[in-house]
Order: structure tokens, then sequence, then C-alpha cells
């Protein structure tokens, strides 16, 4: 099993590389081409960072592991706001914004919504990945349309400094991202199923954990680096935008490419953790003037909340 178990970590390496290379080399195509920060942001950044996800979950549907498919999805947004947005405010306490409270947060729950809908019948199929699709991009011409006059430092914010600037670089990074995103997934899918087989463990649970974080270190890396510069927005909404693509996209493509049988623990166990996460989460934001501080008492909750949850998940897995 040694082998398999250094698939994994090589694969995760790999994997978080790669999707940082990706972005930097999309944004400065993308630059080069034209396109508006806005654009860039929304495209490049939020896609950027569910590249993992969208990425792992695809070659899992290929490679008929729909467990990690699914658990890859859900355990990165029960990952995202329970460890990684805990672990942010746990370092530096987040102000809330009234858009995120307003607009951002009700459309996150909304698209939760479909989603459990969609699945509530016990199948994922090509039509239900349909509608998620079409719903990501009905929402993002939506927003597109309606923030033409987008932050104009995001990008500058984001992508790091000493980021390929030149169209022959960029391309350059955006190619050997890219192919090396989709190798190091295919180690990192192939090295999770062996370990699982090995231990009796599901490929459910291994995509719930090891994988989900694995794929979310982007995000963690990124919210807790804008945390300590003070971007609020950036932490949060990186959070937010996240958990919106793979809800949308990863699941969505999942479903496209290969009808999923949803297994009975992602109805009962994991969609309401991460409806209830989601939920929790509007609220931690708000307060008496309808926006307000997610303090490290709740990053606290929220961290104590991820341990518990993976403390079951193994205890059900090897005692069950």
């Amino acid at each position: 099993m040694l082998y398999e178990i250094l698939a994994i970590v090589a694969g995760l390496a790999l994997l978080v590389w790669s999707a940082d290379r990706f972005i930097d080399g999309a944004a400065a195509t993308a630059r080069h081409f034209g396109m508006s920060p806005l654009l860039i942001g929304m495209v490049i950044v939020g896609f950027g960072t569910s590249a993992p996800e969208m990425v792992v979950s695809v070659m899992s549907a290929l490679d008929g592991s729909p467990g990690i498919a699914l658990g890859n999805a859900y355990g990165s947004n029960i990952a995202n706001i329970a460890l990684i947005l805990g672990v942010t405010v746990l370092i530096s306490p987040m102000l809330v914004r009234p858009q995120i409270v307003k607009v951002e947060m009700p459309i996150l729950l909304a698209a939760t919504a479909l989603s459990v809908a969609l699945l509530w019948d016990g199948a994922l199929s090509i039509a239900d990945g349909a509608i998620l699709l079409i719903s990501l991009a009905v929402y993002m011409v939506w927003t597109v349309l309606k923030n033409l006059k987008g932050v104009d430092n995001l990008v500058e914010d984001v992508v790091e400094e000493g980021a390929p600037s030149g169209l022959g670089r960029g391309l350059l990074w955006l190619v050997l991202g890219l192919v090396i995103l989709v190798l190091s997934s295919r180690l990192l899918v192939w090295g999770a199923v062996a370990v699982a087989q090995e231990l009796g463990v599901s490929d459910l649970v291994i995509g719930l954990t090891v994988v989900a974080v694995g794929t979310s270190l982007p995000e963690l890396a990124s919210s807790v680096m804008a945390a300590r510069k003070g971007e609020h927005d950036i932490a949060l909404g990186n959070v937010v935008g996240s958990n919106f693509f793979n809800t949308l996209a990863v699941v969505g493509l999942a479903g496209v490419i290969s009808p999923i049988t949803v297994a009975p623990e992602i109805l009962q166990r994991d969609l309401p953790v991460v409806s209830a996460l989601t939920v929790l989460l509007l609220i931690f934001c708000l307060n008496k003037r309808g926006a307000g501080k997610i303090g490290r008492f709740k990053g606290l909750i929220l961290v104590g909340g991820y341990v518990a949850y993976t403390v079951y998940l193994i205890s059900t897995s090897f005692g069950g």
C-alpha cells in the first residue's frame, strides 16, 4: 500500500501546484486579450480554485468511482465552510459586507437547495447534471451583465506577484498547468481508490475526507493569505464562490458524464450537513443591522464541527 499512499501525496502536491499555475496562466492570457477584470475574476479565479474538484470528479466519474466524484464535491463544501473558513477567522476575524448577505449567500442557498432536490430521488441523471450546469451558466451571464463595473483589483489581489505577464508565458502555464492538473488528478484518484479498497473503506468516505481536503488546499491558501492582508471580501467570497462552483459545476459535470446512483449516506448524512453549514454560515454573517462579523468564537465552532464530522465518518467506516 506504500505506492498508493505515495500516489495520493504526490497527486495532491501536483494538483495544488498545477492549479496555481493554471490560474496564473489563464489570468495572464485573459488580460492579454483585454478581458475585463470582473470577467477574469469570475471565470478564471472562480473556476481555477474549483478546478481540482472539477477534474478529480470528472476523472472519478469516467473511472466508475461515483463515490469519489460526489464525495469530493460535497466534502469540499463541508471543508470550505467548517475547516477553511473556520481556520481563516481564527487567524483573522472577518467583517461581512451587506452584499454577501443580500446576494451571494441566498444564491448559494438556492444552489444547495436545487442540488438536494435533484439528488433526493437517489440518482444523478444526465438531465440533472445538465440542469445544474445550465443554472451555473445563467448565473454567470446574469452576474456579468449586472456587474459590468466590477471590482478592479480582484485579479491583482488573487494572482501572485511574479505571475506570467506575457502571452507566451501565459499560454505555457495555461497548457502545462492543465496537463499536470489532469495527470495528477488521475494519480490521486487511483491512489485513493486503491487505499480505500485495501482498508475496506468506501470510496465515498475517501472522497469526503482525503480527496476533499486535498482539493480544497488552494482555497485554504488563498483565504488565509487574503485574511492576513485584511481582504475579508476575497476570503469569504472565495469560500462562497468555490462552494457555488462545486455544487453546480462539479456535481453537474459528473452527472453529465455518467449517471450516478446516489449513496444513501449522501442523502441521510452529507447533504444535510452541507445544507446546515450553509444556513449556519448565513446566520454567522448576520447581526441586527443585517451584516456583521465572523469572530474567533464562531471560527472555533466551525472547526470543532468539522473535527466532529470527520471523527464520525472515520468511526462509522471502521466500526460500523
